[in-house]
């Protein structure tokens, strides 16, 4: 009798390999090939090289470092039924990155589709394409002009806090680096102001930030990676389904109220008369106009793209904030050319930079260039070869082999960038540039699937940092050698990095 009640999870898990057989036939065909790609001993075929990369955070992030030092410029990863190949080198990363016949994100962004489904970070071929033109008019430069006011009086509002906070001996900066970016991109993505004073924004807050650490739980751990696995062996997983519902909840609260109160007679008609509206536009307008007047996305679409942006447009901004700021406190040579920069710019510093202000900024940046050499938000890439690759050191990675750009491994090459754990500015000047080759520096990814929002990001930044050096001295805590750096969906740090803020006389 009991026989028959297996009869379910048998035919559930005969569906289940049928849907996996193309996936089980293209590994077995490349697994022999890829197997000649150097890398990390195996400890054996079912579990791989594994264990070699460890089971902590910091001893994950530890081991692939060394592995990068290791097998340079290529080694290979594999780990269950998952093999892939680790990449960092210009030429290798310009071969996969400038070629839109590899434009298919990787496998292991799949795990993002329950949250994200098919939005520009994780979508691909005539998806990709109309949504990527749907979204780039959101980053035209005459709209960044006016989501400048967004910046800096969200920037005047972090400085307030960081007011109230400064008598203490430190201050923990990712958390209120964090709220600063999902205010900002909150009222410039969805043209909705989040102040986090009630649960709702509370919970989304939180969110946000624990679906992260969900999903790299998974990425380390392949028998949670297929949703059965993920079902059957991870404790988060009901914590998991409780955040996505929170954060589709929200953004769907968001869109529907941002519908009812749309008047398409305001924006302006046309492709490229979309600049020319004096009313500031919210990402979430241009899509629901497409939706309206041109029927190239639904609801589901629009709500794809809202999702990712409020996590790429906040998370990625907040690191690269909590790192330059450390950076900045243990630099304080660098932190005082750049006070005098903002001096000599703004001359009132209780003035607001301007967009055009912002452009000479010239120091701020190379700083703000440097800090994401050595910390890329996103440090690595994932993409789906769509043809055979022969790479530099000649090894073949055939059709659908999983390709890692590592850009963490990139960024700190000694024979690009000599003493590469020096935080040097210079290294960006112009002169010292132009014989790099293009592909030796991508914090914000290359060729066609570049970041979208990578303007929109240097200036956040650059109004943060005005606001902030204009009123602080930033005094070391944590040091480049006592963060500790783990592997998420971003660069992180273990725990919050601390620096001491003291007002400026």
């Amino acid at each position: 009798m009991w026989i028959f009640l297996l009869y379910p999870f048998l035919l559930a898990g005969a569906v289940y390999l049928l849907s996996k057989l193309h996936a089980i036939y293209i590994y077995f065909k490349n697994y022999a090939i890829v197997q000649k790609v150097p890398g990390p001993p195996k400890s054996g075929i079912i579990i791989g090289n594994l264990p070699y990369f460890g089971t902590t955070d910091e001893v994950i992030f530890r081991r692939l470092h060394q592995a990068v030092r290791e097998f340079y410029p290529i080694f290979k990863v594999s780990a269950i039924h998952l093999t892939a190949v680790v990449m960092f080198s210009p030429k290798d990363c310009e071969m996969i990155l400038s070629n839109s016949v590899h434009n298919e994100k990787g496998y292991i962004y799949k795990i993002l589709h329950k949250w994200l489904k098919f939005g520009l970070l994780t979508s691909s071929g005539t998806k990709w394409q109309t949504r990527r033109k749907i979204l780039t008019p959101a980053f035209h430069f005459s709209l960044l002009q006016q989501f400048v006011s967004v910046f800096n009086n969200q920037a005047e509002k972090l400085v307030e806090i960081l007011k109230e906070e400064c008598n203490k001996s430190c201050v923990e900066v990712n958390s209120l680096i964090a709220q600063f970016t999902l205010k900002t991109i909150s009222e410039t993505a969805m043209g909705t102001k989040l102040e986090f004073k009630n649960k709702k924004d509370q919970a989304y807050k939180k969110a946000i930030h624990d679906i992260g650490r969900m999903f790299y739980y998974r990425v380390f751990h392949p028998w949670c990676f297929e949703e059965i696995g993920n079902i059957l062996f991870n404790s988060s997983y009901l914590r998991e389904r409780k955040a996505m519902k929170i954060l589709h909840g929200f953004t769907k609260e968001v869109i529907d109220k941002r519908e009812k109160n749309f008047v398409d007679d305001e924006l302006p008609k046309g492709e490229h008369e979309v600049y020319k509206g004096k009313r500031r536009l919210a990402m979430l307008d241009l899509l629901l106009s497409a939706k309206i007047n041109e029927g190239i996305i639904d609801d589901e679409g629009i709500r794809e793209e809202v999702d990712t942006f409020m996590f790429e447009g906040h998370d990625t901004t907040t690191a690269a904030l909590s790192f330059i700021l450390m950076l900045l406190a243990n630099n304080k040579d660098i932190q005082e050319r750049i006070y005098a920069e903002i001096v000599e710019i703004l001359e009132d510093l209780n003035k607001k930079p301007t967009y055009n202000q912002l452009q000479h900024f010239k120091y701020m940046e190379r700083c703000i260039k440097e800090s994401l050499r050595l910390y890329p938000s996103v440090f690595f890439i994932s993409r789906n070869l769509g043809e055979d690759v022969i790479t530099t050191t000649g090894h073949l990675l055939p059709k659908d082999t999983h390709v890692f750009v590592y850009i963490y491994g990139l960024h700190r090459n000694p024979d690009i960038y000599p003493d590469p754990e020096k935080f040097d500015p210079d290294r960006f000047l112009p002169e010292n540039c132009q014989n790099r080759h293009p592909y030796a520096y991508i914090p914000f990814s290359a060729g066609p699937r570049n970041c979208i929002g990578q303007k929109f990001a240097i200036l956040e930044m650059k109004v943060a940092l005005c606001a902030i050096l204009s009123k602080f001295y930033l005094h070391s805590i944590d040091t480049p050698q006592s963060v500790v750096l783990i592997p998420d969906i971003i660069l992180r740090s273990k725990d919050e990095i601390k620096v001491k803020f003291v007002l400026r006389g």
